[in-house]
């Protein structure tokens, strides 16, 4: 039996708070020379949205702008929050190296399945030299649907993982974690909403709080 735990990026290993506001004034900003934008940047907005793919996102911020205008922001967003993740200025949650260190020790194998884009997901990882732990990274750019649940699929079916769980802080990583058979673990964090929590099969605090659930025993996909 292969035991894995696939988690999320954002809010979940990544402190994204840390670098979001500065990056979104930053686009928002950039907007305002560019297309005319008025108003405060909406970074409650998007903190409410945290989660959903990127396309969505855009389209939920900035309703009345063209697709064009949309794709120009996304990639002057994404560009800035690369950029201030190698200043140094995000930072992963507590823990999160010393949790990876113990489930390899004791043969976990560790993914990363996660909405944001690959190039993002790959500067993290660079960063915070999270290889020495990671099997993979699968970003929801790789399949047309932007769905989550079959991204997650796709993984348990190439590494072969009959056992573990899917840990994150929001409603896709529950839904994702329960249609492939596997354990939901919500992260009680950041951009966690309490209604969306409710559903998974077991609630955290911090990452540490993974040890104790996964001494209890084994996970199989039903």
């Amino acid at each position: 039996m292969t035991k894995s735990i696939i988690f999320d990026m954002d809010g979940t290993l990544f402190q994204t708070n840390k670098i979001l506001e500065i990056s979104l004034s930053e686009t928002f900003e950039y907007l305002r020379v560019k297309e005319g934008w008025e108003g405060e940047t909406p970074i409650e907005k998007y903190r409410e949205i945290m989660g959903v793919p990127l396309p969505v996102v855009w389209e939920n911020l900035l309703p009345n702008y063209s697709n064009d205008v949309r794709i120009m922001a996304n990639d002057f967003f994404h560009a800035k929050l690369i950029d201030n993740i190698y200043k140094g200025n995000g930072e992963l949650y507590p823990n999160v190296t010393e949790t990876f260190a113990y489930l390899k020790s004791n043969g976990y194998t560790i993914f990363v399945a996660s909405n944001g884009l690959p190039e993002y997901l790959s500067a993290i990882v660079e960063y915070y030299k999270l290889n020495q732990w990671l099997t993979d990274v699968y970003s929801i750019q790789q399949i047309e649907s932007q769905d989550k649940a079959e991204l997650v699929r796709i993984l348990v079916q190439k590494y072969n993982i009959t056992g573990g769980a899917l840990v994150g802080d929001r409603i896709s990583d529950i839904r994702a974690a329960k249609s492939n058979g596997l354990l939901s673990i919500g992260c009680n964090f950041d951009f966690a909403q309490a209604e969306e929590l409710q559903h998974a099969d077991r609630i955290i605090n911090d990452i540490s709080e993974l040890k104790s659930i996964l001494e209890e025993g084994a996970f199989q996909i039903e």
